[in-house]
């Protein structure tokens, strides 16, 4: 079987458009840092830097789940669907263990 590039469900569509998300405002807020904003004594001291960090975040626990719920429930093969199911589980795994083990 060849394997496919491009998901081919909507499932796995909606997987690849939720992990580009959280790509862009993972840069975004990696510029604001370098721009000079800096965050405070609490997560939402600066809310440039946290609102946009708090929706990448939610955005890549999403691309997990409609990537497994894809690759279970629709048979989603692609490349693409597989890898943003991926790293949506490394995203996963970060924000369990900051909720467990803060610091």
């Amino acid at each position: 079987m060849k394997p496919h590039f491009i998901p081919k469900t909507h499932l796995g569509q909606w997987s690849i458009w939720l992990i580009t998300v959280f790509i862009v405002l993972f840069i975004v807020v990696q510029i604001l840092g370098a721009s000079g904003q800096r965050g405070g004594a609490t997560f939402f001291s600066n809310l440039a830097l946290s609102i946009p960090m708090v929706i990448a975040g939610i955005s890549a626990l999403l691309a997990f789940f409609t990537g497994i719920i894809g690759i279970i429930k629709s048979k989603e093969r692609s490349v693409l669907a597989c890898s943003s199911t991926i790293v949506g589980f490394f995203i996963l795994l970060w924000v369990s263990a900051e909720i467990l083990f803060p610091h």
